[in-house]
């Protein structure tokens, strides 16, 4: 069911993807680099940034730390003084440290608030008023399918995307109706830097060049939500519904954990 407007041409569309040096963000980035969209990357490694752009001749690298707000606007300002007003915002920065309740780690409990949460909230307030005064655009956020529930390993990880989850249904309540189009993406499990450090089996792996491919699929479609790969988070949806005896049992026997 298309929630968005659809997008059938990416040519010269701006594209500004914050959390792209590395997995989903990089390999969306080269997609749509490839399809003709006008890309601007960012992240903390401006040397990944660089490389990308080396390698996608056109693009633009905006260094930032999604945790500083000063340096997310700072881009942003960039960005508009050079290409003007973004067409889609893809706020895709995130931190993972596997993390059990029995190692409590406080620290790493609030960097992931502040990467993963804050860090989207930062995106919002430096692109939003230009959004809503353009009345177009699409901004699209990163959650995953942690977020539906909660997983073991999850604890710091699974609260920040039911948090973006959350955020990106009041954002489509609130911006839809201004013109705005909202989704969500939550992928299962994809092949990473931040998922290598899983010590146990990750059902239905995808790389991140399969996982840009759905994006992008979703986008152009106007889903709301883009989840992948469906025999996958189609099960993990019908888990959302369960009974939480069954539910915890379920994914007991499915982790091991």
């Amino acid at each position: 069911m298309s929630l968005n407007p659809k997008i059938e041409d990416w040519k010269d569309r701006v594209v500004w993807i914050v959390g792209a040096s590395t997995g989903i963000g990089r390999a969306t980035a080269a997609a749509l680099h490839q399809r003709g969209a006008r890309v601007a990357v960012s992240a903390r490694d401006s040397a990944a940034l660089n490389r990308f752009v080396q390698e996608h001749p056109g693009a633009l690298a905006l260094p930032l730390d999604v945790t500083d707000a000063a340096s997310v606007h700072e881009a942003a300002s960039r960005l508009r003084a050079q290409w003007g007003p973004s067409d889609m915002v893809f706020v895709c920065a995130g931190h993972y440290k596997a993390q059990r309740a029995t190692q409590y780690d406080l620290a790493e409990m609030v960097r992931h608030q502040q990467v993963n949460y804050v860090g989207a909230l930062n995106v919002l307030d430096a692109v939003l008023p230009g959004l809503l005064a353009a009345r177009r655009g699409h901004l699209s956020l990163m959650g995953s399918v942690a977020g539906y529930r909660g997983l073991p390993q999850a604890l710091a990880y699974g609260p920040t995307k039911a948090a973006l989850n959350n955020l990106a249904e009041v954002l489509y309540l609130d911006l839809h109706e201004q013109g705005l189009g909202i989704s969500i993406v939550n992928p299962g499990f994809v092949e990473t830097p931040l998922t290598a450090q899983n010590e146990f089996h990750m059902p239905a792996l995808m790389t991140p060049e399969d996982a840009a491919g759905e994006i992008l699929k979703g986008w152009e479609a106007g889903r709301f939500e883009i989840h992948f790969p469906r025999r996958f988070t189609l099960w993990l949806k019908t888990l959302q519904a369960t009974w939480h005896g069954l539910y915890f049992a379920a994914v007991k026997r499915a982790t091991g954990l």
